[in-house]
């Protein structure tokens, strides 16, 4: 056997450390060939170190260069920026990968199986942003600045597509606004579709206005594939799509860069139900069958999403948000029992 691959385990706040155990426990279960490195980040990281963001933290995930996390604590308006935004940078994550795919019979689309795409470290999230003083108010305005390169929008559609490509799907969709933003979404769109003209034949392409894509999402979403945008629009999109197949708590997510990865749970903290025992696991241990595809354990990681998928179609253990009255380790018990079965 290989040795085991280090992966840096930053379990996170609120209800983070609960589904992140399970996740660990599940892996272990299916004898996945990882040692974890626990690091703190967020909320936590703040309360015992005063740094949301430690030094210890990212030297792991710079000798790692893998990393599960839970979902991480950023205040509203004021405090700390984004841990989630931080990381990105730091490690230039520049793809996002959010699969939202229909498991629980009964849902109001039944064949939904879209992969979205999302530009990570350029748009309006590269934190440009001033104030404009008008007479007595220092506040009157604000601005925010979106930056979107030829280089950062080239390498996103290009990830978009290879992964068609690996992935055997059939079409990637390039979604943008540059009817109104001529330069920025404008450069995002010509990219794309010079990308788009060098994968004909393997590939199938084409291109959609946000607001456009946001109707047909909800109304046949099932003519969607693989869709690839920009850091704002896919923010907002990825939200949407696990809202077609149930929520946040079924869908994981992926930060991927050209020689690090981390994993997470795309949903929020939680902290209403933090210590009730009652969280569902689900997306983060769907970003735990990410991290083993991206390590190469693809049939491992098969194996996992198998058994989840089952016990979700089931549904005699699963947990509240999903209809069931089953708590964290209950639901996360069932999972291995079907793993191993």
């Amino acid at each position: 056997m290989s040795s085991p691959r280090e992966v840096t385990l930053i379990p996170g706040d609120g209800i983070g450390p609960a589904i992140t155990d399970a996740t660990v426990r599940l892996l272990e279960a299916a004898g996945a060939n990882i040692t974890w490195d626990r690091q703190i980040a967020g909320a936590a990281a703040v309360k015992e170190l005063g740094d949301p963001l430690p030094e210890a933290t990212l030297d792991s995930v710079r000798r790692t260069k893998l990393a599960l996390k839970g979902p991480l604590e950023t205040p509203v308006g004021k405090g700390f920026r984004s841990i989630n935004v931080a990381l990105r940078k730091e490690f230039d994550l520049y793809a996002n990968l959010r699969p939202a795919k229909t498991v629980i019979p009964g849902q109001r689309f039944e064949n939904v199986d879209v992969v979205l795409v999302r530009e990570n470290t350029e748009g309006l999230y590269v934190g440009i942003e001033n104030y404009v003083k008008v007479g007595d108010d220092p506040h009157a305005v604000a601005q925010s600045v979106a930056v979107v390169s030829r280089a950062g929008a080239e390498r996103i559609i290009r990830y978009a597509f290879e992964y068609a490509v690996k992935h055997g799907r059939k079409r990637v969709t390039i979604v943008h606004k540059a009817n109104i933003l001529k330069y920025s979404q404008g450069l995002f769109l010509e990219t794309g579709k010079k990308v788009a003209a060098e994968y004909a034949g393997r590939v199938e392409s084409d291109d959609k206005i946000v607001d456009a894509c946001a109707m047909e999402l909800v109304m046949r979403p099932e003519k969607f594939d693989v869709i690839v945008t920009t850091n704002l629009f896919g923010d907002i999109l990825s939200d949407l799509t696990s809202g077609l197949v149930g929520g946040l708590g079924l869908t994981p997510g992926a930060n991927i860069g050209y020689d690090c990865g981390i994993f997470e749970a795309v949903h929020g903290t939680a902290p209403d139900i933090a210590g009730k025992g009652i969280a569902n696991p689900t997306a983060v241990m769907l970003a735990g069958c990410q991290l083993l595809d991206h390590i190469g354990e693809q049939p491992r990681a098969d194996r996992i999403r198998a058994a989840i998928e089952a016990t979700l179609r089931e549904r005699k253990v699963v947990t509240r948000d999903v209809g069931g009255t089953a708590g964290t380790d209950e639901y996360t018990d069932a999972v291995i029992a079907r793993l191993q079965g």
